[in-house]
């Protein structure tokens, strides 16, 4: 599929470093070709708006251009203990205390509470497409059959931001615990680089380590990461447990007296963060790939892995808010810091290793995921195709994992935690956001299928859903207080919802398994994660304006180009195949005639 040129480069080459493996396309032949490309972009981008990939593409067409297949060798018991590994790490050790003491307060149970409500809404929205198309590109794979390519794209690429920003986050964490465990503050551990802006000058050596060692095992072997995951999450479940039982003898009501002292908004702001403890469970559906029963192991997988961390999160969030009060909680170490002030000095070192172990199995689970998101984004050359490849004795891709950890260990080296976990947020609500938008049209939209009367029904609901939910995003933003403009917006999502109930027939059942209450859940994912939204401070949307400008014009230049050439390239292929089919039949039928 694809060039021909470029997919047997894939095959032949692997790990070589020629212009073919980067930029196979025909555009990319001559800057002749390259000017005459860039003349057509308006064409092509039309083009690649309205085309759309189909299941069987996704599963079998585009795979093939990894050179090798990756082995089916996970189960359920896998899945779920790599979405526990994913998902419990920095989000419930770090962030919890800095939401508490400087957002929600003890609320920050509640918070808790909003963000995995909206969490089990996407999981569910994963996993009918992660069953139905079983691939390495998770959302990406998902968008590009709904959506189209464009879309596809730009959710790609915030896939990317997601989880290199979600990993170097996660790696400043580890720091931050490893000097607890030896009686250091974080500080101790990073060189100050005064030149630099004070965001982006606290320079952390040991992220980077961390990093590297990461990198080493997740390129080994998927089965072996299992094994080492499943292990070190069990050791952590049960400081988890240690954590609860030990800090609830500890506790006292009194610090319970003043529940939400920054008020319902600050209770849905911290929300708005803390959805990023949440993330991870997305890299466990681009192990569909690997598993052996997509259709039985991934439901059980993601949405008992998701059932498992949010209680674990509210019982963790309560026991922290009980031991101290909320303004004396430490933000970067909060756990540990909370049994040194009830006495209990010792505990904290049991905190920072089980804090430790949970980081290190997000950082692993998160390096296989977003390596699998990028080699399925390089398979539609969107990347580089030297991305794409699989190799042959481990079944990994190693070319996408060494330079997506490459490229999180320099965020890590430069950037604070803050920075990180709301541009993080951001990111993530929008690529849910939209993967709940692809499920809908997945149910009520199919090409040739639906008639013009149903689509255009469907179109005017789901406008309304999302005008609906942006509204209501936007006067919370604006922080005016009443309730007549969110009653009239809320009624207005649920009669739309309510509309496409009953009067758009859906298209497609699913074929395995399906969300459950459609379109309800989808609709209630949609508006809860553009909520979300409207919580997060105006900067990270600048961040995250910048960011997807920057694809914009990557897209243009590049992106748009060699998927052109790598779809009409197919084309060409398959047309070919057809006719050669068609003329042997004929020569065939002509042979037994005579």
């Amino acid at each position: 599929m694809g060039s021909e040129h470029g997919d047997d480069g894939l095959r032949r080459r692997g790990c070589s470093c020629t212009k073919d493996d980067f930029l196979p396309e025909e555009s990319f032949k001559s800057m002749g070709n390259y000017f005459k490309a860039l003349k057509e972009t308006p064409s092509r981008f039309i083009d690649r708006v309205m085309t759309r990939s189909d299941d069987s593409a996704e599963i079998h067409d585009m795979k093939a251009r990894s050179g090798n297949e990756m082995k089916k060798t996970l189960t359920w018991w896998d899945l779920m203990w790599f979405g526990v590994g994913a998902v419990i790490g920095s989000g419930i050790f770090v962030l919890t205390g800095q939401q508490a003491k400087g957002e929600s307060g003890p609320a920050v149970v509640l918070s808790f509470v909003v963000s995995g409500v909206s969490a089990m809404l996407s999981v569910f929205c994963y996993t009918e497409f992660a069953v139905e198309i079983p691939v390495a590109g998770g959302s990406f794979a998902y968008l590009r059959v709904e959506l189209g390519d464009f879309m596809a794209f730009i959710a790609a690429g915030n896939i990317i931001l997601e989880y290199v920003v979600g990993g170097a986050a996660v790696a400043r964490s580890w720091t931050s615990y490893f000097a607890t465990l030896l009686n250091h503050k974080p500080e101790d551990f990073r060189i100050i680089a005064h030149s630099l802006n004070e965001d982006y000058s606290h320079l952390d050596p040991i992220a980077v380590g961390v990093c590297a060692i990461i990198c080493v095992l997740a390129v080994v072997g998927t089965k072996g990461s299992s094994v080492f995951n499943y292990i070190a999450s069990m050791i952590h479940m049960v400081v988890i447990a240690f954590v609860i039982i030990a800090g609830l003898t500890r506790a006292d009501l009194k610090n319970y007296s003043d529940f939400a002292p920054f008020g319902v908004r600050g209770v849905f702001k911290s929300a708005s963060v803390l959805f990023f403890a949440y993330i991870g469970f997305d890299a466990v559906s681009t192990m569909a790939e690997e598993t052996k029963n997509p259709g039985r192991d991934i439901p059980i997988g993601l949405v008992g892995s998701m059932v498992v961390t949010t209680v674990c999160y509210c019982l963790m969030a309560v026991t922290l808010c009980l031991m101290q009060p909320y303004s004396q909680i430490d933000p970067d170490a909060p756990f540990s810091v909370a049994f040194s002030a009830v006495g209990w000095d010792w505990a904290k070192y049991i905190v920072a290793f089980g804090a430790l172990k949970g980081m290190t199995t997000v950082l692993l689970v998160g390096a296989i995921g977003q390596a699998r998101y990028m080699t399925h984004i390089a398979r539609a050359h969107m990347m580089p195709p030297w991305l794409a490849h699989v190799n042959a004795k481990t079944g990994t891709p190693i070319n996408a994992t060494v330079v997506m950890l490459a490229a999180t260990a320099l965020i890590a080296f430069f950037t604070k935690l803050e920075i990180l976990a709301d541009l993080l947020s951001v990111s993530t609500l929008f690529i849910f956001m939209f993967v709940a938008v692809a499920l809908l049209v997945r149910r009520y939209y199919v090409t040739g299928e639906t008639s013009s009367r149903d689509r255009n029904k469907f179109l005017m609901f789901l406008g309304l859903i999302l005008a609906s939910s942006i509204a209501t995003a936007v006067y919370w933003a604006m922080e005016k207080d009443g309730w007549i403009v969110y009653a009239v917006t809320v009624l207005i999502w649920f009669l739309s919802t309510v509309g496409m109930k009953f009067l758009v027939p859906q298209a497609r059942a699913p074929k395995l398994w399906g969300v459950p209450l459609v379109p309800w859940l989808p609709s209630a994912s949609i508006a809860i994660n553009i909520f979300l939204l409207g919580s997060i401070d105006e900067k990270s949307f600048v961040r995250f304006g910048i960011w997807t400008g920057v694809l914009l014009v990557y897209y243009f230049l590049f992106g748009l180009h060699a998927t052109y050439d790598t779809a009409k390239a197919t084309l060409k292929e398959k047309s070919a195949l057809k006719n050669a089919e068609e003329g042997s039949v004929a020569a065939d039928k002509t042979l037994h005639a005579t």
